[in-house]
C-alpha cells in the first residue's frame, strides 16, 4: 500500500460540493442584505410622501410684561359707592405671527399663556379684541407699545397669515412672576392640533 495519499473521486466530489454550497450561501446572504435594503428604502418613501406639514405655522416675536398694582375706585358701575380693593397683577403681551398652512380654515378657539413655577403651570386664556382696546386706556402709559390687537377667536382663510399682539392678565407679583421657571403659548384650534410655540427672547419688562 502506496504511503502516499491519493483522493478518491468521491472525495473529490465532496469538496466541490461543498465550495459550490459555500458559494451558493454567500449569493443568498447578499440577496437578503439587498432585499432588506430595497424594502427599508420603499417604506421610508411611502412615509415620507404621506407626511403632510402640520396645519398652522406660528412665531412669538416678542414678549413683555406690565407688573402694577391695583386700587379700585370705590365705585360700582352705577356710581354707588362700595369697598376699595387692592391687589398685584402682571400684564403680559407677545407679538404673534401665524400661517394657516391647510387648505381649510383654521379656526382658533383660544389663545393660553402657560406658566411654570416651583408649585405647577398657571394658564391664562387671552383677552378679547376689545379688552385690548380697554388695557391702553387704562394705562396710557403703555401707548408705545400698542400695535395690531390678535384675535384669540381668529379665522383663518387658506393660507392667509395674521400678525398682532395679544395680552394676558396674571394676578400675582411682580416677585411671583419674576419666579416662573418657563413660559409657553399655546393655540387651540377647532378640530386641530394644538400649537404650542415658546418665545426664543427674553421676556421684556414694561
Amino acid at each position: 500500500m502506496s504511503l502516499l495519499h491519493q483522493e478518491s473521486p468521491n472525495d473529490i466530489d465532496d469538496a466541490a460540493r461543498g465550495e459550490e454550497f459555500t458559494r451558493g450561501t454567500t449569493h443568498v446572504v447578499w440577496a437578503s442584505i439587498a432585499a432588506t435594503l430595497l424594502v427599508t428604502l420603499a417604506v421610508a418613501f411611502f412615509v415620507l410622501a404621506g407626511q403632510t406639514p402640520p396645519v398652522a405655522k406660528g412665531e412669538i416675536v416678542q414678549v413683555w410684561a406690565h407688573p402694577n398694582h391695583v386700587v379700585t375706585s370705590g365705585l360700582d358701575a352705577s356710581g354707588q359707592p362700595m369697598p376699595k380693593q387692592s391687589f398685584d397683577q402682571v400684564l403680559v403681551f407677545a407679538h404673534l405671527k401665524l400661517l394657516n398652512q391647510s387648505k381649510y380654515p383654521l379656526v382658533l378657539e383660544d389663545l393660553l399663556a402657560n406658566a411654570r413655577f416651583e408649585d405647577g403651570i398657571l394658564t391664562v386664556s387671552a383677552g378679547s379684541k376689545n379688552q385690548y382696546d380697554q388695557v391702553f386706556l387704562a394705562y396710557p402709559e403703555l401707548a408705545a407699545q400698542r400695535t395690531n390687537a390678535f384675535s384669540p377667536h381668529a379665522t383663518l382663510a387658506p393660507g392667509q397669515s395674521v400678525d398682532g399682539t395679544a395680552f394676558w392678565i396674571f394676578r400675582m407679583t411682580r416677585q411671583e412672576w419674576e419666579a416662573r421657571q418657563d413660559l409657553n403659548f399655546t393655540l387651540k384650534f377647532q378640530y386641530q392640533p394644538n400649537l404650542v410655540l415658546t418665545p426664543h427672547k427674553a421676556v421684556m419688562e414694561q
